[in-house]
């Protein structure tokens, strides 16, 4: 599984012109399944995505993690970051998990990560999405697990 973290100070998921999904400061979460991948590789992602320490602490160093912010996570389903562009000038996106397994892995990271933080907010799986975001520095950081 592979996401884009990126350090925000306020993130919302609007699916047709209603918000679906809303944080402050914390992270947007950009995740996408890709073929053979699993329950392990998400709780692996999810506990990386947990710890990662980009926010800054009293000295202005990146030092905290999410956790210890007591940030929101803004968890959106994205395919298109399985593209593979060595081919020509289309993404081919056969490297994604299939439709249904992408789905049934989102559905379990989201609940995973509600079990573990307190303030989980979600996009809406294969939903034509418009996602509104103030990145905070900007920090975007990818992240990827086998």
């Amino acid at each position: 599984m592979k996401a884009v973290l990126q350090r925000v100070t306020g993130a919302r998921v609007v699916v047709a012109d209603a918000t679906v999904g809303q944080i402050g400061q914390g992270l947007l979460v950009l995740v996408c399944a890709e073929r053979g991948d699993s329950e392990l590789q998400a709780d692996k992602l999810l506990a990386k995505i947990l710890k990662l320490r980009i926010f800054s602490d009293e000295a202005g160093k990146m030092n905290r993690s999410v956790q210890d912010t007591n940030g929101g996570l803004l968890v959106v389903s994205q395919f298109t970051l399985a593209a593979d562009v060595s081919g020509g000038n289309r993404p081919s996106f056969t490297n994604a998990a299939a439709p249904d397994e992408g789905r049934r892995l989102y559905d379990y990271f989201v609940a995973q990560a509600r079990l573990a933080h307190p303030v989980v907010q979600t996009g809406q799986f294969a939903a034509d999405m418009q996602v509104h975001l103030v990145n905070d520095g900007p920090v975007t950081i990818p992240v990827s697990v086998a």
